[in-house]
């Protein structure tokens, strides 16, 4: 079992190389083969919409094979999003998502978050 420093600084890389660079490359390198990345396919599409798009970790909590990352996404809205056309709105979205890694990869998580979407859409005025 990896330490949970190790796991910690793994999962950091998610959200600082993955999501606030946009590196897709470093999901291979932090992805277990098996998991289903759905990263890949969503960051081009925040990012298009959001394309000063940041996460800001508020807190990481890691404990055996698992990492608690509780966030802050700010945003301003440049480009359709979930139906949503530009707006020019800033955002400021928060979320905490769990994941677990072994052999120093990820091997679940993207089904273990939670984002306040409701209030990212009456942010853009959609609801």
């Amino acid at each position: 079992m990896m330490s949970t420093e190790t796991n910690k600084a793994i999962v950091r890389r998610l959200w600082e190389e993955v999501w606030n660079q946009g590196n897709l490359s470093v999901c291979d390198e932090i992805f277990d083969a098996d998991y289903a990345a759905h990263e890949k396919g969503f960051v081009p599409v925040l990012r298009a919409a959001f394309p000063d798009l940041h996460f800001t970790i508020e807190d990481m909590i890691a404990e055996d094979d698992k990492v608690v990352t509780r966030h802050t996404m700010t945003g301003t809205h440049q480009g359709e999003f979930m139906g949503v056309a530009a707006t020019g709105k800033p955002v400021r979205v928060t979320g905490i998502w769990i994941h677990r890694l072994a052999d120093g990869r990820i091997v679940e998580g993207r089904e273990w978050g939670e984002w306040d979407a409701l209030g990212m859409m009456k942010q853009l005025g959609a609801l």
